[in-house]
């Protein structure tokens, strides 16, 4: 959106939330959610054996060793994790060094996850507690060391490990090296069937392995050869919809075999030591690998990092090969791990509706303060694909509230490569039209940032017509919110402004630029409005329109501006819940009912008080910063309806928006592709950037 190029190279919020919301506790790196949009492989990797498995620094620098060797093989590491009290799925450096040097870190499995979640505690995660968060967010595969199993005695002590029963109901597959020699291995693979979890030993051999060694005296059901046949029967199984697992058993690499014999011979040493000594539980394991490691010198310390490392490779090949049978398969598995997984889980909204215009765009920056007409001008050129609508529907989908997207584009290579840009959206109600073009927007800017020319074809938005949009009429009359870009003709804002009076239903409209703000005021329509977000032109626009007096010329200093914008604002707040009016250098004002010295944002809750007007001060960002201008004020208008949608306070809802701006003004493309709900949630830091917002009146 042009008409912010000020607006959008600032960024402003206000005090945080003082309550952590659920959302929050489960984060998913930028780079492993863009991985998972674009449906490119991803590996889960677990954390005990960073907090619990080795010594520092052999922990670190396996971490990290593990992780290369995932992205070499073209797959994305997502090392999962506890950090005060937070699910991280995708590790940092910093993050990874701070749980290898842990003193007080927790072994965290299912069974430990509320109390770590609810005391803010940080830990490594299990096998069973790598595999929840790895099946919440979507990644079907996960590479260990060994799995646990039934322990010795078990049918006495009843010592099952929790590993076995998560493999039973979470439809993961688990790349290891097998089950440890210090346990019942064969107690273990009874174990398993029983809890319908299908066992296959990797590679040529059908005996099922015993971490140190390839063999350990058992047979496993199955065996795949290769990766390509690993990845037949993981897809089999989601496409199945069954709600166990699958262990994939990775014999330990023939050149550290001799090894593994000492280390076995080790390992019958330390057993009954730990017996003699009354250790026991989740604390036998940790000693006897320590024991053994004492043993034989270090040897099953070298040997347990290759084990790890050939794990790894053996997964990563096997997520790449299933990432492309994906491909060829359509896209999806039927009943596979994303849709088996609860909306709640997902926290898609498939409830909010977006309709407006797909763009592709062209920004052209000059390198020089002016720009000459009538000569090449030095400077950049890239490609972006934008629209309002389809900027704020992205926006919508990376913080986890997946609207239904209804538009339309042409059959050219322009809509190829915009579906496969939004794969990650809903477009299954995006138009695809013969003989029509696909909108398309050229901007130059100058170098610090402003709109010096624009030039759009634009005709196919006039394509978004009643007739279309009223097939998903039932849609429309549940939904939770709907969106109206300026884009989309005047008939299809007055039917969707109809839709909405019927069933009361919330919309924003976002007008677009001064000349289309005009459109729902041209009729009754904008009194089925509930949220718009004008700046100054725009806001004197709909007055205008409405035959209201506007003044001749924008104020421009900050105590008259905070005069006209409560002024212009007045009349629309007779039916609209709220107005927010972008104001360049100087901020943002949030519109409506007083409600604890802010502005209520919920439509059901307004009880026609008082009105106010909240000025949030701006927060500069240099133009150096800046790379992209196109999407900042989408970003702040997504981000501020997921707020909404999720209930928060004004002051959370503002801060969530403008951050999201901040980050779009830092990417090369209008959404950042690394936008997540965590970047943006109002407890982050800056907190001592934020000026105090200002509350004043608006009069009758």
């Amino acid at each position: 959106m042009w008409r912010l190029s000020a607006f959008l190279r600032r960024c402003i919020t206000t005090s945080p939330s003082r309550n952590r919301k659920k959302d929050s506790l489960f984060i998913i790196h930028p780079v492993v959610k863009e991985a998972l949009a674009d449906h490119r492989p991803v590996v889960a990797l677990e954390s005990t054996i960073i907090t619990h498995g080795m010594p520092y620094p052999h922990n670190l620098s396996t971490a990290k060793e593990v992780e290369a060797i995932v992205r070499a093989e073209g797959a994305i590491p997502a090392t999962i994790g506890i950090l005060e009290g937070r699910i991280h799925v995708g590790l940092s450096s910093d993050e990874l060094d701070f749980l290898a040097q842990s003193k007080t870190a927790l072994k965290v499995s299912r069974r430990d996850l509320p109390y770590a979640i609810s005391k803010g505690l940080s830990g490594g995660t299990t096998v069973s507690g790598t595999m929840i968060a790895a099946y919440r967010a979507g990644i079907p595969v996960f590479v260990t060391g060994g799995i646990g199993g039934v322990h010795r005695d078990g049918e006495n002590s009843l010592d099952v490990s929790a590993d076995l029963t998560e493999l039973g109901r979470t439809p993961i597959a688990v790349v290891s090296a097998g089950v440890k020699s210090i346990l019942d291995i064969g107690r273990t693979l009874e174990f398993l069937e029983t809890q319908g979890v299908c066992v296959a030993t990797y590679g040529d051999s059908k005996s099922f392995p015993a971490f140190f060694s390839q063999q350990s005296g058992f047979t496993s059901p199955y065996h795949v050869s290769g990766p390509q046949e690993a990845a037949d029967l993981i897809a089999s199984t989601l496409s199945l919809g069954l709600q166990s697992g699958l262990l994939l058993a990775v014999p330990i690499p023939e050149e550290h075999a001799a090894t593994g014999q000492q280390i076995e011979d080790a390992i019958q040493t330390a057993v009954p030591e730990a017996s003699s000594k009354g250790v026991t539980g989740r604390d036998v394991t940790p000693f006897i690998l320590q024991r053994v490691n004492e043993l034989t010198k270090g040897k099953s310390l070298q040997a347990n990092i290759a084990l790890i490392q050939n794990n790894a490779r053996v997964g990563s090949q096997i997520a790449c090969a299933l990432s492309k049978h994906k491909e060829k398969s359509g896209g999806s598995f039927r009943g596979d791990i994303k849709t088996q997984m609860s909306n709640q889980n997902q926290r898609i909204d498939s409830k909010t509706i977006v309709i407006g215009g797909i763009n592709v765009d062209f920004i052209a920056k000059g390198a020089t303060k002016k720009l000459v007409f009538g000569q090449t001008n030095p400077g950049s050129v890239c490609q972006s694909f934008g629209g309002v609508g389809r900027n704020i529907a992205d926006c919508l989908s990376r913080l986890g509230h997946k609207p239904l997207f209804i538009s339309a584009i042409g059959k050219d290579s322009h809509s190829d490569a915009v579906l496969n840009y939004c794969k990650h959206m809903d477009t299954s109600a995006v138009a695809r039209l013969q003989d029509q073009r696909t909108a398309t927007y050229c901007a130059v800017i100058t170098e610090s940032g402003e709109l010096s020319l624009g030039l759009g074809d634009m005709d196919i938005h006039q394509q978004i017509q009643e007739q279309y949009v009223s097939q998903f009429e039932d849609h429309l009359a549940s939904a939770s919110l709907v969106v109206l870009d300026g884009n989309i003709p005047v008939s299809t804002i007055d039917y969707m402004c109809c839709i909405a009076k019927k069933h009361a239903v919330p919309v924003w409209f976002e007008p677009t630029d001064a000349d289309k703000a005009c459109k729902p005021f041209l009729s009754e329509s904008w009194k089925s409005l509930s949220y718009t977000s004008p700046n100054l032109a725009e806001l004197c626009t709909m007055n205008h329109t409405l035959g209201l007096p506007t003044p001749t010329e924008l104020p421009r200093s900050i105590e008259d501006v905070l005069g006209c914008v409560p002024a212009l604002s007045r009349p629309l707040l007779e039916h609209l819940n709220c107005v927010v009016v972008t104001l360049g250098a100087l901020g943002v004002m949030v519109c409506g009912e007083h409600d604890a010295g802010t502005v209520n944002l919920q439509p059901q809750k307004r009880q026609k008080g008082q009105l106010c007007a909240v000025h949030y001060p701006a927060l500069a960002v240099s133009t150096k910063e800046t790379v992209n201008v196109s999407g900042a004020g989408d970003s702040f208008a997504g981000a501020m309806m997921v707020g909404i949608l999720q209930g928060l306070d004004t002051d959370s809802c503002v801060r969530m928006g403008l951050l999201a701006a901040r980050t779009s003004l830092l990417s090369p493309h209008p959404i950042d592709p690394s936008l997540t709900a965590d970047a943006i949630h109002p407890e982050k830091s800056h907190s001592q950037l934020w000026s105090k917002p200002t509350c004043v009146w608006i009069e009758d």
